[in-house]
């Protein structure tokens, strides 16, 4: 599959620096941050710095365990693990911005 960029938030305007975010870690390959329009009482996204256009566009599956390490750090570090969390990625129709991204989100629903 070839790789697709368009509508790309991460790319566009975070790793840009057009939107400051407020980082919960980061590493070479990964970002977390607070999500910056939260549907959730904590909301944080965690996302590959290099472009991959959604989880179906993935090669790379070293990256996914880079990403799901990060989030059980946040998950520990937080407590959330003692409280709720789900982990969510979108694609297709779902997917608003076309960078492969995962929510990490606790509490509850505001939106």
């Amino acid at each position: 599959m070839a790789d697709i960029k368009t509508n790309d938030f991460y790319c566009d305007f975070v790793f840009s620096n057009k939107v400051q975010v407020k980082k919960v870690k980061e590493t070479v390959n990964v970002l977390a941050f607070y999500h910056t329009n939260p549907s959730w009482t904590i909301h944080i996204v965690i996302v590959p710095k290099k472009h991959v256009a959604s989880l179906m566009y993935l090669e790379d599956f070293d990256l996914i365990k880079e990403i799901f390490r990060i989030a059980k750090e946040i998950i520990q570090e937080l407590k959330l693990d003692e409280a709720n969390f789900k982990i969510i990625t979108n694609g297709g129709s779902f997917q608003d911005s076309k960078h492969l991204h995962f929510h990490l989100v606790s509490g509850e629903k505001i939106k």
